[in-house]
């Protein structure tokens, strides 16, 4: 279990998180939202080591994390799949997907069938550059590279975002099948609230770099969640 304690995080005198508490769960998807700049993706680069925090913990089980450059955090288990996708378009959908082998001993180094099955579209676009690929075959790619690393953890920013219906569909249906596999923690930031309730077990909406709440996405109080949100 992923386990944050009061969390500060600055970009120079600018305080943007404060006292963060989270937790996810293995076999559970924690849900993050909030709407734009109140510290989501600031609180994630915190998480993976992109931005070094101010103050608080971090920890994997009994492993902490706080101190940790990204590379290590990669190595133990985390896998970040960040807004905007930031796949390579220059390389191949494969050569991709393998630059994912750099935290992995070179024994365990291949691209796992399960990865093809989750997103099939990706075994017949193997020798087509990441730049030719959708917005939404990227979005796939970024998450399938993320995968290649056999993560604990898998911390996914907006994957939803500019992608057409029919891949958000495809895409809720591989973070199912991941949580339901039972054995890595899903870490999701979302703004997209249908797709965010239908996949969450516990969900926390923040404010001006703030957990204001949390909570079940179907709970007595899940109606706070649309108010926070701005939807009534």
């Amino acid at each position: 279990m992923l386990t944050i304690k009061d969390l500060t995080l600055h970009y120079g005198a600018a305080q943007i998180l404060w006292g963060i508490d989270l937790q996810a769960e293995v076999g559970k998807v924690t849900c993050v939202l909030g709407r734009n700049g109140v510290g989501k993706t600031s609180l994630l680069r915190g998480i993976v080591g992109h931005h070094p925090v101010s103050g608080g913990t971090l920890a994997w089980g009994a492993a902490d994390l706080t101190a940790l450059p990204s590379f290590e955090r990669a190595r133990s288990g985390i896998a970040y799949v960040p807004q905007g996708r930031e796949i390579f378009p220059l390389l191949t959908v494969k050569e991709n997907l393998h630059t994912g082998y750099a935290c992995l001993p070179s024994s365990e180094r291949r691209v796992p069938d399960e990865i093809f099955e989750l997103f099939p579209v990706l075994k017949t676009m193997l020798d087509r550059r990441g730049g030719d690929l959708s917005g939404g075959q990227q979005q796939q790619l970024a998450i399938a590279r993320a995968l290649v690393t056999k993560p604990k953890l898998l911390i996914l920013d907006e994957p939803t975002e500019g992608i057409q219906p029919s891949i958000i569909k495809d895409i809720g249906r591989a973070i199912e099948i991941l949580r339901e596999r039972g054995d890595m923690a899903i870490l999701l930031v979302e703004q997209y609230l249908d797709f965010a309730k239908a996949l969450a077990d516990t969900v926390l909406v923040m404010s001006r770099g703030r957990v204001v709440f949390r909570g079940r996405p179907d709970g007595p109080e899940s109606g706070e969640i649309d108010r926070l949100m701005g939807l009534t």
